[in-house]
């Protein structure tokens, strides 16, 4: 083991002071792997402030204490969170959820885009064939305005 590597770092109660994001996020079950996690701060999709700063990009590396606020976002939508508690071992979806609370602007909106998509009707998945004809391709391509 490397001089350099960094094990969690523990306050004077013996707790976890900080974690890496990249973990934090895995560890809450936002993406599925280390990895994915350290592509979506790598591709600007996990902000985080600190009381009243402005939002920022967030790296893999930087550290997350309790009290944070992320805006994460993922297939399952945007979350805007406010940090819990700290882990670096993913465990079951039950201790997950209690490492972060939910904000509720952050529900309303998810559920009012979730409502939105129920009202669009599906056009490509209505086709009894299966596929649509060419005469049907082109009526949706001027539908869509392309």
């Amino acid at each position: 083991m490397s001089a350099f590597h960094r094990s969690a770092v523990l306050d004077e109660n013996g707790e976890m002071d900080s974690v890496r994001m990249d973990k934090w996020l895995w560890a809450a079950r936002f993406f599925k792997t280390r990895a994915l996690a350290a592509k979506a701060c790598e591709l600007g999709r996990i902000d985080w402030k600190k009381g009243e700063m402005t939002w920022q990009p967030a790296k893999a590396a930087r550290d997350v204490h309790t009290g944070d606020m992320l805006k994460v976002k993922n297939d399952g939508g945007e979350f805007q969170i406010e940090v819990l508690g700290l882990s670096e071992v993913r465990g079951p979806a039950s201790v997950a959820q209690g490492l972060y609370r939910e904000t509720e602007e952050s529900k309303e909106a998810r559920r009012a885009l979730a409502e939105a998509k129920k009202a669009v009707p599906m056009y490509e998945s209505t086709w009894e064939s299966g596929r649509p004809t060419k005469r049907d391709r082109r009526v949706l391509n001027k539908f869509r305005g392309r």
